[in-house]
Parts: structure tokens; sequence; C-alpha cells
């Protein structure tokens, strides 16, 4: 088996996967691989959210992600187990297609350091 490296390659095998064990096969978007982190980070199992807690559980998804890049910093739990961060540094005026590779590549070295794809 060839090692997979382009970042297409690993996107594409990230939403397989993904979409297999979450969706029944129908390919999720972006922004639903972002709640799941959130989900994931939240780490309260499975149970319903109402429409702000899933705002915000996207962005302790970002958070998380862009996290290694230096732009946020973990900070605390609060007293209902939400983490919260701070901002480290400003993210960078990106075009939307810039905006998409790095959140790609951060999805990817998420679940690299998961090990759910190698």
């Amino acid at each position: 088996m060839t090692k997979i490296t382009s970042l297409k390659e690993k996107w594409d095998l990230l939403v397989g996967q993904l979409s297999t064990q979450f969706a029944d096969g129908d390919a999720l978007n972006i922004d639903a691989i972002i709640y799941l982190i959130g989900i994931q980070e939240l780490g309260q199992g499975h149970r319903k959210f109402k429409k702000d807690e899933k705002v915000n559980l996207m962005h302790i998804a970002i958070c998380k992600l862009l996290e290694p890049y230096g732009y946020y910093e973990f900070e605390f739990f609060d007293d209902d187990g939400w983490p919260h961060y701070k901002t480290i540094n400003q993210l960078p005026n990106l075009k939307p297609g810039e905006q998409s590779v790095l959140m790609k590549e951060a999805i990817i070295s998420y679940f690299e350091a998961l090990e759910f794809i190698k």
C-alpha cells in the first residue's frame, strides 16, 4: 500500500471514514466534521445540544484545531465542563480557499494525532 501524502488524498480518506462511521456513508462536510470534533473535545458523550451549544461546540473545535498553530491556548474548564481558550495570536486575513486549506490541514493533523488516519 502506498503512503498517502497529498492533502486531498488524506482529506478524502478522512471524510470517507468519518462519513461511514457517523453518517451512514453520506459525505460529511467540513462544518459537520468540526462539529464532531467539538463534541469529542467537550467529552460529555452523545446528547441533544441547543442551537447556541452547537455554535459553542464548533468554536471549541476551531480553538482546539488551531491551538498547535499558535492562535489559541487552552485556559480552563468551566463549572459545566466546557473548555475555554484564549486568543494568543489573531488569525491572518485569509481568502476562503486558504481558510479551507488551513482547516483541512488542522483537521487531518488532529485525526492523525488520534491515530484515526495514518
